[in-house]
């Protein structure tokens, strides 16, 4: 499962930076994966069996990222207004997943505890057939944008004198960056800056430009894989949720790009 779970973010962040043109344009950075969790808390734990969780993180993930476009009213281009609606749009879904925590049984809200923080534990064959099941549907659809989103990254005049459609093309890749995103978070909680890590060091160790979706989805599941690793045998993250190591790891990366975007004049 962490293998379908690394490559369903590491396709879903390297889909989402290619149409924002933007590094830091990342579902973990615009709040999607918080969102994803709220909704997936929300209907775990309040609509019990009446509403599927994968269905609930989803529409979590949707309306995250409908949000942080309306408030930065530039839709998700401007890196800076991208960042600060995306704080605000996670701290309120943090905040509404630790409301929902709060209120139930305590023994239901032990588990959603360790969810919440992004876990791979005590997961069952529903678990990993719903991400593989995502990524069956998924994968041949992002492997139809592929040339697509590579020609709007030269932009979309460019783009649509090719006959790439940039604004269908687009739109496509952002709905596809969600529902993988979604997928990921409805299985494992969600798993902090594998997507916005993952991306940036295949674009690095291929050295070719485009999104490098492929390469992208292969180091999402080896972080992933790596951090579980590391949580189930390092002395010093044993027993650990695998997101508490990749929200450490995560959070040094985004300090990094921030200081390099901004020496750029980006922010």
């Amino acid at each position: 499962m962490a293998v379908g779970t690394g490559v369903a973010l590491g396709l879903a962040g390297a889909l989402f930076q290619s149409v924002t043109r933007n590094p830091l344009g990342s579902p973990d950075v615009i709040g999607l994966g918080a969102g994803a969790g709220a909704g997936a808390a929300l209907v775990a734990l309040v609509f019990p069996g009446i509403v599927p969780v994968p269905l609930g993180a989803l529409a979590g993930a949707a309306l995250a990222v409908t949000v942080v476009a309306a408030v930065t009213g530039t839709g998700l281009r401007d890196p800076g207004r991208l960042i600060v609606a995306g704080i605000g749009v996670a701290a309120m879904a943090q905040a509404f997943t630790h409301f929902v925590v709060s209120v139930m049984a305590r023994d239901k809200a032990s588990v959603l505890a360790a969810y919440v923080n992004g876990s791979l534990g005590a997961r069952s064959w529903e678990h990993s057939t719903t991400i593989w099941l995502t990524l069956a549907l998924a994968v041949p659809m992002v492997v139809a944008l592929a040339g697509p989103i590579t020609v709007n990254e030269m932009g979309d005049e460019l783009a649509d004198s090719l006959g790439a459609r940039a604004a269908s093309s687009r739109t496509a890749a952002v709905v596809l960056s969600v529902v993988l995103s979604a997928a990921a978070v409805s299985v494992a909680g969600p798993i902090a800056f594998v997507s916005l890590t993952a991306p940036q060091i295949a674009r690095r160790l291929s050295g070719a430009p485009g999104p490098n979706l492929a390469l992208s989805g292969l180091v999402g599941a080896f972080l992933l894989v790596t951090a579980d690793l590391a949580v189930q045998h390092a002395p010093i993250a044993e027993g650990l949720p695998v997101g508490v190591l990749t929200l450490a790891f995560g959070g040094v990366y985004l300090g990094y790009l921030l200081i390099r975007e901004w020496r750029k004049g980006r922010l």
